[in-house]
């Protein structure tokens, strides 16, 4: 009985933290360059003491429990404009940004703008990094090339840090647009490609259908855990007035 009650407990557990994660996943759909979050569950071997005619006799169960929340670093697709301010990048590299506290953190997000003294800026995260550091163009009349060299009057006045991540790399979630890698890879030349673009913006790679239909199949089973858990509860209520008659 009271492995019963585990089990639907930790069922609810587990179902709780992926309806969580779809939820933020959810309102986070029209954020650009936002990365989905994905539960990770594993599973564990719990021996299960089995009785047959008085004997006891040994088995297993497999358990499951929410391990880790990952972020899913998939490239998702873009948008055109025609502003000099939206910029994207096709490939596993990703935008620095430094934040007022002086830490810099990367982003797929390419929606930027000119602070009140001309620096190029990411809204209230922080300043966009150059191979200079802070970006200082006081105007709008730029161009950025495929390589992320930035161009005002025919020269170069400085070129987008860029920060290579791989696809399968664990990475922190720092508010819905940053992350922190702490990874030093360098970029594979020799297998992979980026380009970036200007006059473009990256969307949020959640799929809204996906994750809606997830959430409902995941809150079904939420909800049979939390049945089973009730249907116990009064089998050990009528098992204890049972007890008490003898």
């Amino acid at each position: 009985m009271l492995r019963g009650f585990y089990n639907a407990a930790q069922g609810m557990i587990v179902k709780q933290r992926e309806l969580d994660c779809i939820g933020n996943n959810i309102v986070n759909v029209n954020t650009a360059g936002y990365r989905k979050d994905e539960i990770i569950t594993n599973t564990f071997m719990d021996e299960l003491i089995l009785v047959n005619k008085r004997r006891e006799t040994s088995g297993h169960l497999l358990q499951r429990y929410a391990d880790v929340s990952k972020t899913n670093l998939e490239q998702s697709n873009f948008t055109y404009t025609d502003s000099n301010f939206d910029v994207a990048i096709y490939g596993n590299m990703y935008f620095n940004i430094r934040t007022d506290n002086g830490n810099v953190y990367q982003t797929r997000n390419g929606q930027w703008e000119l602070d009140g003294e001309g620096y190029l800026i990411l809204g209230k995260s922080g300043r966009v990094q150059g191979r200079n550091g802070d970006i200082l163009l006081r105007t709008d009349d730029f161009e950025i090339n495929n390589a992320g060299d930035i161009i005002i009057n025919g020269e170069v006045v400085d070129s987008l840090l860029l920060t290579y991540i791989p696809p399968d790399a664990d990475v922190e979630k720092l508010g819905d647009n940053l992350m922190s890698y702490t990874g030093n890879e360098e970029f594979p030349a020799d297998t992979e490609y980026y380009d970036v673009i200007q006059g473009a913006w990256e969307h949020s790679n959640v799929d809204g259908n996906k994750e809606i239909t997830q959430m409902i199949e995941q809150y079904r089973l939420y909800e049979a855990n939390s049945s089973i858990l009730k249907m116990l509860d009064q089998i050990n209520s009528k098992a204890t007035d049972i007890a008490s008659l003898t």
